[in-house]
């Protein structure tokens, strides 16, 4: 059983005559939308914002796409779509087989070994967790804060009969799952207050928190207990729990996690024999902080 980001479940439809919608659903906001905040800037390259925008529409669910695909995709015209795909493919990032559905290529990997490389707390963290699955033949994962998401930047997993396709980049809603929960909870108060005015909670499964007030709570519980546990909130049978990583000046600049089988890892097993394992990795992290 493997683990890939999922679609939220549609919410039950009530068994009630349709009533005809008196005014149009808002349309979501297309990642090239985004760019009209720059609009005037003369600094900001917005060629070079349109290039990164189309790189990031290949999602592991949809990892070649055509021009017009990626247009409705990115809400780029087709002509800005095909001059970065032109780019892309000439600088060896990108290229179609058959001349008509692009995807990236193996060269788009050097981007993410730099980070890596560069990266102090990621560079730090692989080691630390290989010795904890060696030592406790748990997965284990670093991961920041991107947005409304968390980023893997550091993992390791064991062989188990639930393998988790998880991987250094890959994003996962903050809101449903630990090491997000540990990130937002730690965030400034006000910082707090504006993720819950525009999260959509979508429902993973039927235990995942759709409730702002609730989550508002849960956040709250994290912060004074300084862990997360989630129990299959993005995931049925996906059980997690999760400690933040400190840099010197006190913020929670990553988290640390566990995670594993529901029916094989107890939330009291996680409290009583990992949570001290997690907490002292967590501070030798925070070492590389300094």
């Amino acid at each position: 059983m493997s683990l890939t980001p999922r679609r939220p479940l549609s919410p039950d439809t009530p068994s009630l005559p349709p009533v005809p919608p008196t005014a149009p659903a808002p349309q979501k906001q297309t990642p090239a939308a985004s760019l009209d905040v720059f609009t005037g800037d003369p600094n900001f390259m917005t060629s070079l914002a349109r290039g990164l925008i189309v790189i990031q529409a290949f999602t592991q669910q949809n990892p070649q796409m055509t021009i017009s695909q990626l247009s409705v995709r990115t809400g780029l015209s087709r002509a800005a779509v095909r001059r970065c795909l032109y780019t892309l493919t000439k600088l060896g990032f990108a290229g179609a087989e058959d001349g008509s559905r692009y995807s990236l290529r193996p060269r788009m990997l050097t981007l993410s070994h730099t980070y890596t490389a560069s990266s102090t707390l990621s560079s730090a963290a692989q080691p630390i967790l290989e010795r904890m699955s060696s030592t406790l033949r748990e997965s284990f994962s670093v991961a920041t804060l991107d947005g409304d998401d968390i980023v893997y930047i550091a993992r390791t997993t064991v062989n188990r009969v639930m393998a988790v396709d998880l991987h250094i980049g890959s994003r996962l809603p903050a809101y449903c799952t630990s090491m997000g929960r540990i990130l937002l909870a730690f965030l400034p108060p006000e910082q707090i207050e504006a993720y819950l005015a525009r999260v959509n909670l979508a429902p993973f499964t039927t235990r995942t928190v759709t409730s702002i007030e609730k989550l508002r709570l849960l956040l709250r519980n994290i912060r004074r207990n300084g862990y997360a546990i989630c129990d299959q909130e993005y995931e049925v049978g996906l059980r997690s729990i999760a400690v933040p990583v400190f840099a010197p000046n006190g913020r929670a600049v990553a988290t640390l996690n566990l995670s594993g089988s529901a029916p094989r890892l107890s939330t009291l097993e996680m409290q009583t024999r990992f949570l001290p394992h997690l907490r002292s990795a967590a501070n030798e992290m925070a070492v590389f902080l300094r």
